[in-house]
């Protein structure tokens, strides 16, 4: 238990400053600048007294704190409305199946009503062939295409007014920029979704996507840790490994390295990791990898105290064929996400549910809980004023 309760000690230090924020969900940057986020980015820190985020945790239930930690894929708005309104999730996710009207129309509006605290509307624009909302703002192309044929200038200038299209409709947070170093053919699981097979190149234009879409308020995650791009097959298709942990350090962890000091949260992939994971833990569910993240001595880079989410767990088969979404839900909190991420709104009671009972048996800490409820909060700028 000490060590929980340094952890949230910690996390208490580290997203007091957000107590200045209005309430509202991720302000713009005050400038435009192209000034590179990776030299000058100030993390999602805080420096608030500790009532302030008393006071934001206190008005949550127990079930409504772990609601908070979950990101959940819905239809449209009624199907939103609902999870929202019972159930208090924190983030909710806008897929292909989504009815376009709940941003189109203006319905989101309606969802966001019945939220106790500012909620995350997600979505994973990446453009080329991951593109959600195409017919609203327009295509663009992939990313190993914009790095071929664009300015890293230019691709900001790009993303800053898709950015400001996103933030119009509603959307908060885009699950974006792939940042997967690979040479893989186009039509592949990661292909000419990664800027390039030179890590250098991948920073470059993650760093000005991040950089636009902070300035138009959209939060950005960085994708898929610790490196997607090398591994064996496709995790929507089946368990997926990728080469020994001491083979990333030159290649995929590399823009990780470079970038997790960009404000930028982190989504950890479905993958088995030679020399980190254990035999069918991927890292979206591994202590070890949570643990690498957080620490980031292991592979060269900052601590990372932002937000830790969970790529899909419901719809992949890496994790799906493994455990129920009420399992890999559970593991992957314990293992230290912050935010578990899924298609559906079905299970959400029964995940609650079982959240639940694994906080009243002590495997969850409350301290763990509130840790995560706070970084959550800090990234969607939720905390109130002090």
């Amino acid at each position: 238990m000490r060590k929980t309760s340094l952890l949230v000690l910690a996390v208490l230090t580290a997203v007091a400053a957000a107590c200045s924020s209005s309430g509202s969900s991720i302000e713009p940057a005050a400038s435009d600048s192209a000034t590179p986020a990776v030299a000058s980015a100030t993390p999602v820190t805080a420096s608030a007294r500790p009532d302030c985020t008393a006071e934001y945790l206190a008005q949550f239930t127990t079930r409504e704190k772990l609601a908070q930690l979950l990101t959940v894929g819905i239809t449209g708005a009624a199907d939103a409305t609902a999870v929202v309104r019972d159930e208090q999730v924190g983030g909710i996710f806008v897929g292909t199946w989504t009815d376009q009207a709940l941003l189109g129309s203006g319905e989101i509006r309606q969802v966001e009503q019945v939220a106790k605290v500012p909620l995350m509307v997600t979505i994973d624009e990446e453009g080329g062939r991951v593109s959600r909302v195409s017919d609203l703002i327009g295509p663009a192309p992939s990313a190993r295409v914009t790095a071929q044929t664009m300015s890293p200038q230019e691709y900001y200038d790009a993303v800053l007014v898709r950015a400001r299209a996103l933030r119009d409709l509603g959307v908060t947070v885009d699950f974006a920029p792939d940042i997967d170093v690979s040479s893989q053919p186009d039509d592949t699981v990661i292909g000419d979704r990664s800027y390039s097979d030179d890590p250098a190149v991948v920073v470059s234009y993650a760093d000005a996507f991040i950089r636009a879409m902070r300035a138009a308020g959209v939060g950005t995650v960085l994708k898929h840790f610790p490196g997607h791009g090398s591994a064996s097959g496709d995790s929507h298709t089946g368990a997926v490994r990728t080469p020994p942990l001491a083979q990333l350090q030159t290649v995929d962890l590399v823009p990780f390295r470079e970038l997790i000091g960009s404000g930028a949260a982190v989504m950890v992939g479905h993958l088995d990791v030679p020399g980190l994971t254990t035999p069918d833990v991927p890292a979206s569910i591994s202590p070890a990898a949570m643990t690498l993240l957080r620490q980031g001595s292991g592979y060269g880079a900052a601590p990372f105290d932002g937000p830790i989410f969970t790529d899909d767990l419901g719809g992949m088969a890496a994790i799906a064929d493994r455990m129920s979404i009420e399992d890999a839900v559970e593991a992957a909190l314990l293992a230290g996400a912050d935010n578990a991420l899924w298609i559906s709104t079905d299970a959400v009671p029964s995940v609650l549910d079982r959240l639940e009972q694994a906080v009243s048996s002590g495997r969850l800490p409350m301290a763990q809980v509130d840790a995560s409820v706070l970084r959550m909060a800090a990234f969607k700028g939720a905390l109130p004023r002090c």
